[in-house]
């Protein structure tokens, strides 16, 4: 339809205007209210429509949205049950039976009011039970933890207390048979802590000649205990010596051994392997005691099979000696007089095992380099013994400016003097540096502590006991970190017990967990130890690293 029409109008009986309309062309949509469909043109017929415009809404100035909603239809639709059902009542001519009749008579009127406040009664009857049953479980549940956590206070009290009469057993029984470095410490500084006692005593008890004459006997006894436990050593010494010696040769008879793609383990023995593995047969049984005779001139033939193989003058003269013992022997030769030329063939023939040439395996494993220029490096002088050894030997403390004396030195003053033990001190930090290696953070300062460094820091630091709870045991307390995100350091470290420092690793933030007047106090510990390892020059740098790490975080 065009947008404007003309429109003929009759006015009169016999007269006609013309009117030009102008269409408008609705701005909306307009609204379906009802109508039906011509199924074959496809032409829709409405049943009602208008042309008029729908109210606008007065503008107000603010931005509205509209919400549809969704609303349900319903209808409604009679429905015919499948099974019909009838009645019948008693009539003229039909008698029904009311044997299974019930009366029913109608009960009092309950009003909404009434009905509400029943429901009410009886919802509050089931929290009623239910809180009661929930109450029951709570505290079946809080009795159930608190005997887990008697037992396992019980339990642990009880490991606690076995760990310290083990490590008890354990100190007695080293100072009864010494045999390493550390027991003979222990047993020096038990010695130092009874003549201290003694000195004590006599000073409280005694004055004038008496204390003079309870001196000199207490410096007898004194020599009697030293000179006890250097015989100790000796035997502790030659022992040791033995099982090293053993240990060496067993290490070079070990087959080679290398992990395939599948994980297992595959061992080859080499002709070398062999060799080395039938002498350590061999020097196994020559030092042997209480062999019966025929087996030691077995032992002694096999041996100079052994050693006859090489022509030099190391084994002409095992030779002489294997043919000296075996005619001895058949002398009826005490076996008490045999004991030094026994001793001396196990030498020679471990020489003989040491040498390359005879047992090209023992090589590798030999400390002393081939080439002889490599002995003149890192070789230091120690002006105490005023021996030449290598940098290895020398004990260097991180506030060591010299070299100083060597560790057998060092030792022996100890021995001499203070009669220190260092044990519980190196098992703090062998701890400390296993707890850093586990971190994988390429931690350094730690490896560079000693255990002189260690026993400042928790005597004159920590005050040799745990920074909560006061435990004074050395053995019980372990040093970590105090922010676990840094690396370890003399000032970012604290000292807890180990069920005190498992719990302090676990905590995410030490200012939630901690009171600001123990961190303050933990504070000054780290300045303190800041100030006294500033002073050593290889940890200024990692000083100056772990300031630019705590500003950064």
């Amino acid at each position: 339809m065009p947008d404007v029409i003309t429109v003929r109008v009759q006015t009169d009986s016999d007269s006609f205007q013309d009117v030009v309309v102008t269409i408008e062309r609705p701005t909306y949509h307009k609204p379906f209210l009802g109508g039906f469909k011509n199924q074959i043109t496809g032409v829709e017929f409405h049943n009602a429509g208008s042309q008029t415009m729908p109210k606008k809404r007065p503008d107000k100035g603010i931005q509205l949205f509209c919400r549809e909603t969704q609303t349900v239809f319903e209808k409604n639709k009679a429905q015919q049950t499948r099974n019909t059902t009838s009645t019948q009542m008693t009539k003229i001519g039909l008698y029904v039976s009311n044997m299974t009749d019930k009366l029913i008579s109608p009960g009092k009127y309950i009003t909404a009011e009434e009905y509400h406040k029943h429901r009410l009664e009886a919802v509050i009857v089931l929290q009623k039970y239910f809180r009661r049953w929930h109450a029951i479980n709570v505290v079946q549940n809080l009795r159930e933890e608190k005997r887990l956590r008697l037992a396992w206070e019980a339990q642990e009290e009880l490991r606690r207390k076995k760990e310290k009469e083990e490590r008890l057993r354990r100190e007695h029984e080293r100072r009864l048979n010494p045999k390493t470095k550390d027991d003979f410490e222990l047993l020096y500084n038990a010695l130092e802590l009874w003549r201290q006692e003694e000195t004590e005593r006599i000073d409280r008890t005694l004055t004038g000649a008496e204390r003079k004459a309870a001196f000199c006997g207490l410096l007898e006894q004194e020599a009697q205990l030293i000179a006890s436990i250097g015989r100790h050593k000796l035997n502790a010494d030659e022992e040791n010596q033995h099982k090293a010696i053993l240990h060496f040769l067993a290490k070079c008879a070990q087959p080679k051994r290398w992990k395939a793609y599948d994980g297992k383990i595959t061992e080859m023995d080499t002709q070398y392997t062999l060799r080395a593995r039938e002498l350590l047969e061999i020097y196994r049984s020559i030092s042997m005691n209480d062999v019966p005779k025929d087996e030691r001139i077995d032992v002694l033939l096999t041996l100079r099979r052994t050693v006859k193989e090489h022509e030099c003058k190391l084994t002409q003269e095992i030779v002489e000696l294997i043919d000296r013992e075996v005619d001895l022997m058949s002398r009826q030769v005490k076996e008490c007089n045999l004991e030094g030329l026994r001793k001396r063939i196990c030498t020679l023939f471990l020489q003989y095992i040491k040498t390359p040439k005879f047992n090209p395996e023992v090589a590798r494993i030999l400390k002393v380099p081939p080439d002889p220029l490599k002995l003149y490096k890192n070789v230091n002088f120690c002006h105490s013994c005023e021996n030449y050894l290598p940098s290895s030997e020398f004990p260097v403390p991180a506030n060591s400016h010299t070299i100083g004396r060597c560790r057998l030195c060092c030792k022996l003053d100890n021995e001499a003097r203070r009669r220190g033990a260092f044990l519980k001190y190196k098992l703090i930090l062998e701890n400390l540096r296993k707890f850093e290696a586990d971190y994988q953070d390429d931690a350094k300062i730690v490896f560079l502590i000693q255990h002189q460094d260690l026993q400042y820091m928790i005597e004159n630091i920590w005050g040799s006991q745990s920074a909560l709870s006061a435990c004074s045991d050395l053995y019980d307390l372990v040093m970590v970190r105090w922010d676990k995100q840094r690396e370890w350091s003399p000032w970012n470290t604290i000292l807890l017990t180990k069920d005190e420092a498992d719990a302090h690793l676990k905590l995410c933030n030490l200012e939630k967990a901690y009171e600001a007047a123990f961190i303050h106090r933990i504070k000054r510990k780290h300045i303190r130890a800041k100030n006294y390892f500033a002073q050593i020059p290889s940890m200024a740098s990692f000083l100056h690293r772990s300031d630019n790490q705590a500003n950064a975080n």
